[in-house]
């Protein structure tokens, strides 16, 4: 190791210090790099959380898109009115859920049958809290029940919030 020979000027402005002086001088440098040293080692720490937690928030996000194309396609049948037909009678896929004519009549005139079902696709007719509550309670915003043929759902929360996150996920102006 090599060490350059210290100023006569520099080694007599370093003994004219006190050497308690000194040892304090060089306990905080100590404790300064230590503290950076901490606080750099706990950034890390910090990063590696949050690159977790957003990986375990991507899953639950997949798992909860999932749960919710299940249920709107295959256990609420949503595209059975909310999506227009094709000739051959089957959901036409180009306007997945973009609403369409409602084909089912009722047995006996009813006076505020629709003719048309809403787009669920994308932008929701409603506000998420108000989606939730219809599918969880059977009531809409405006404390009424849906028409018929509009099943009055009690879904639990969790599925409720998982069928709002996949209609949101689609497009609102065509197909899946």
């Amino acid at each position: 190791m090599h060490f350059r020979k210290l100023a006569p000027l520099e080694a007599k402005r370093i003994a004219s210090v006190p050497q308690e002086q000194r040892f304090v001088k060089s306990k905080g440098m100590y404790f300064y790099v230590l503290g950076c040293l901490l606080g750099l080692s706990l950034l890390g720490m910090a990063a590696k959380a949050q690159e977790a937690s957003q990986s375990r928030g991507d899953k639950a996000s997949k798992d909860s898109l999932a749960r919710g194309k299940y249920i709107v396609e295959g256990v609420a049948m949503c595209s059975q009115c909310h999506t227009p037909h094709d000739n051959s009678a089957s959901p036409d896929r180009g306007k997945w859920l973009q609403g369409g004519p409602v084909w089912l009549m009722p047995a006996m005139p009813v006076s505020d049958w629709p003719l048309k079902a809403p787009r669920i696709a994308g932008l929701l007719p409603g506000t998420d809290a108000d989606v939730v509550t219809l599918l969880t309670t059977g009531v809409w915003r405006d404390g009424r029940r849906p028409r018929p043929p509009m099943p009055q759902f009690r879904m639990s929360r969790e599925d409720a919030e998982a069928v709002v996150a996949y209609l949101k996920s689609l497009s609102a102006g065509s197909g899946e």
